[in-house]
């Protein structure tokens, strides 16, 4: 479909095509699951702190509503489309079936760049665009959530627009938000941790041990930092870290909490002291025992999945690995992949459970929170685990066909109206 025509569209339509024909999903069925059931696109007009007015252009994609709501998060960034939007909601459809969640996949985002807005541009921008997008979400239909370029502070002014506009307080219409509004603890930690718990129950199935392993990781935002805090809390050592301006690589391990403190001054890993300079490309060749790509889709491709260094590649990002990487890293048979979606699945988990906490007005611990997440990811680990055996699948393959297969039953069961 041309509407959606974009290299990352294209890509979660193969992954999809490939396990319908190992499916043997019935051909009439296939464009029902595929192909997002609405895209909304939206023009946003605001101010410009000089006085000027600037048309951005925002997108809501939901893509299938089978399971319940949807759900997914709003990303800013300058290269945003509605077909890299379109795909993310695919692979969020296939993610909250794994998890066991009752959600339908949906994403959202604003062709911008942050980095080159004040805040109360990028305010001015959130309001305008939740405006826009008023008649397409809430609480029972479709409930947003922070992604890339966007954070708790934008989910606050989101919620806040929404409410203004039904006359209530409506704190379940966006999770990811403040605490104090209605979040959940442990929500902003929640997709770090678990690709931290996810990859230490790998080393586990791989006979690894922590204390003496190396980890590479590809981005330092929200779900790079925290995946770092957290591999360091099981003893492995970080060897090397990117993001956007710069990679930095120690053999000695790199002290997260100094890096820390040097990007919240310099907005960049790039000049930190305690590590030598290197290049996007050669951090993903590093050799390590885990490599962790938690920043952009498309990352491991044809061309450097051959020299991939790694054991475990632990897919922090969203659709960071091409189709033709991946039947590179099968024919190798020597790196253990543990897909996006599965892998990063901890973010909407805990999103879930924010939801329910703010529908019930009923709040829990940072400690139940996290034994939650963590059992729930530890089923969706081990039912994928035991299926890539079963089949002699990939791991990616088998979390697809348990993902795909849910969301193709119950549409089975539902029936088409006629």
């Amino acid at each position: 479909m041309d509407l959606y025509r974009h290299p990352v569209f294209d890509m979660a339509c193969h992954q999809f095509d490939l396990v319908a024909d190992h499916l043997e999903i019935p051909t009439a069925f296939r464009d029902r699951l595929k192909y997002p059931k609405r895209a909304l696109t939206v023009a946003i007009p605001i101010h410009r702190d000089d006085g000027s007015a600037e048309v951005f252009f925002g997108y809501r994609v939901q893509h299938h509503l089978t399971l319940g709501p949807t759900k997914g998060g709003v990303r800013y960034h300058p290269d945003v489309t509605v077909g890299e939007v379109a795909a993310l909601a695919m692979w969020m459809s296939w993610k909250c079936a794994l998890a066991g969640l009752p959600y339908g996949g949906a994403k959202g985002g604003v062709t911008c760049d942050p980095r080159k807005l004040s805040t109360k541009e990028l305010e001015r921008i959130t309001r305008r665009y939740t405006q826009e997008i008023i008649p397409f979400i809430g609480p029972q239909v479709d409930i947003p959530a922070p992604d890339m370029g966007t954070n708790e502070q934008t989910m606050a002014w989101m919620m806040d627009t929404y409410s203004v506009h039904t006359g209530y307080s409506v704190p379940g219409v966006v999770t990811g938000k403040p605490v104090n509004l209605g979040g959940s603890l442990g929500r902003r930690e929640a997709t770090g941790r678990g690709v931290g718990y996810l990859i230490n129950r790998s080393m586990d199935v791989l006979n690894m041990d922590p204390t003496k392993a190396t980890a590479v990781v590809q981005g330092f935002g929200n779900v790079g930092g925290v995946t770092a805090h957290s591999l360091t809390r099981y003893g492995i050592k970080v060897t090397g870290i990117s993001d956007f301006d710069g990679a930095i690589f120690n053999s000695k391990g790199i002290d997260i909490a100094a890096l820390e403190q040097h990007v919240a001054t310099t907005r960049s890993v790039k000049g930190f002291p305690g590590a030598e300079a290197i290049s996007h490309a050669e951090l993903l060749l590093l050799p390590c025992d885990i490599l962790a790509p938690c920043a952009l889709e498309r990352q491991i491709t044809a061309d450097n999945a051959p020299h991939l260094k790694c054991r475990i590649l632990a897919e922090g990002a969203n659709g960071p690995t091409t189709p033709e990487a991946d039947v590179i890293l099968e024919r190798r048979g020597d790196v253990f992949v543990i897909p996006d979606i599965l892998c990063n699945a901890g973010g909407v988990v805990v999103s879930y459970f924010e939801w329910v906490q703010d529908l019930q007005s009923f709040f829990w611990t940072e400690s139940e929170v996290t034994d939650k997440l963590f059992r729930i990811l530890e089923g969706a680990f081990t039912q994928t685990l035991n299926l890539s055996r079963k089949r002699a699948i990939s791991m990616r393959f088998a979390a697809l066909s348990l993902g795909i297969s849910r969301v193709f039953e119950a549409k089975k069961q539902r029936g088409l109206f006629p």
